[in-house]
């Protein structure tokens, strides 16, 4: 499937002034909680779940599984397709948005809706939005996703990328941060219990806030292009995978942080090699 990429805030202060705010109610908060299940049960501590390797060779492949190219430790594909045997194996999965055709799948109160009752998509992608706007909403599309990170589990992934966490930015304001990191934290508590590490796809501006929602390591799209790399390295101590889909980010990227994080180029499309579209490149 395509990548999602982030769509930028109009004013370029905004996400600045976002990270510092989130960072300092993240200061406040004091001590991570032990992560529960829904009825109340400890859940695993985070330390149980294996991270990615630092600064380890990485190739994104959640728009097709092929075999990894020489050098690579680390790998994201689709929740449909298998790990790769013996590398670190990311699963993605859709977590914020619906499938384009899928919407049927979902009960209909559970898709995002505006005051007359239309359903609000992600023009870009074509992607009903889910409605995790109240706490049974939130519990409830938890529980479907849920099911996917089980199979993930079930597969021998080691870690989740549940992909969309932004989708409140496309919300038209139906939708807030809070209703995202609240939902976040649900889908952490859900991977810790299976022993899977969890990442934070984007919205740099959440990054602060990594420690309250569970979130172990980030997966971070244009970060070179759009100087956010910083952000993400400082808030998960370098764990940190990229992906750049330009030379000119991924130059950037490399020049700031290439003997820290994973950075990989890929085209817009994350094809399979085979394909006219094929890019991939880590120099």
């Amino acid at each position: 499937m395509p990548v999602k990429r982030v769509l930028r805030a109009a004013c370029p202060g905004a996400a600045t002034a976002l990270v510092a705010l989130v960072t300092l109610v993240s200061c406040a908060s004091g001590p991570a909680k032990s992560t529960q299940h829904k009825h109340g049960a400890p859940g695993p501590s985070p330390r149980a779940v294996r991270l990615p390797p630092l600064h380890a060779g990485f190739d994104y492949q959640i728009g097709g599984a092929y075999r990894p190219p020489s050098g690579v430790g680390i790998v994201s594909r689709d929740r449909t397709a298998t790990p790769a045997p013996g590398l670190y194996n990311i699963c993605y999965v859709n977590a914020f948005q619906v499938q384009p055709g899928e919407e049927r799948d979902w009960p209909a109160d559970l898709l995002l809706r505006d005051g007359h009752g239309e359903v609000v998509v992600d023009r870009d992608w074509d992607e009903a939005l889910l409605d995790i706007g109240t706490p049974d909403k939130r519990e409830r599309v938890a529980e479907r996703v849920g099911r996917w990170i089980d199979g993930c589990a079930d597969k021998g992934f080691d870690a989740v990328e549940p992909d969309n966490y932004d989708s409140y930015t496309r919300s038209r304001h139906l939708l807030s941060a809070d209703d995202a990191t609240a939902f976040i934290t649900l889908l952490s508590a859900r991977a810790h219990a299976r022993h899977l590490a969890i990442g934070q796809k984007n919205t740099a501006e959440l990054a602060g806030l990594r420690t309250r929602t569970g979130l172990d390591f980030a997966v971070a799209e244009e970060c070179g292009a759009y100087d956010e790399c910083g952000t993400y390295a400082k808030a998960f101590h370098d764990r940190v995978v990229v992906i750049e889909y330009t030379d000119s980010g991924l130059r950037k990227a490399r020049a700031r942080y290439g003997k820290r994080l994973s950075i990989v180029r890929r085209d817009v499309d994350v094809s399979t090699p085979g394909s006219a579209d094929y890019v991939r490149r880590t120099r």
